[in-house]
């Protein structure tokens, strides 16, 4: 499997921004998908995450109400639309996949970064205030 995460760049603060993940090597629906963010100095952090079969989602406080997960089945990949965004958010996000049938029929949270199997490479966000 592999995850090709793009859409990063420069921002003011307010801005928004939309991040993509593509996956490949998999039947899509199979995986689900996790977005997470590692600011400099800082842990990675889950971000949000959808499931691989219907539309659950999960994400954490600070970005609940400003940032949506979505996925489009007939281009393979996971979005993550990114509005109101704020310097806290600079980082580097990553897109990841938990890969089995019995994990795409779940959101796979925070707390369970060992389920996920598969990393795409970072996309730099950087807002500026």
């Amino acid at each position: 499997v592999q995850l090709q995460a793009s859409g990063g760049g420069l921002v003011q603060a307010g801005g928004s921004l939309r991040l993509s993940c593509v996956v490949s090597g998999r039947t899509f629906s199979s995986c689900g998908v996790g977005w997470f963010r590692q600011a400099p100095g800082k842990e990675r952090q889950f971000v949000a995450a959808i499931s691989g079969i219907g539309t659950s989602t999960y994400y954490i406080d600070p970005v609940k109400g400003r940032f949506a997960v979505s996925r489009d089945y007939a281009k393979s990949t996971v979005y993550l639309q990114m509005n109101s965004l704020k310097p806290e958010d600079t980082a580097v996000y990553y897109c990841a996949a938990a890969v089995s049938e019995e994990k795409a029929m779940r959101v796979v949270g925070p707390h369970n970064d060992y389920e996920y199997d598969y990393w795409g490479q970072g996309t730099l966000v950087t807002v500026s205030s």
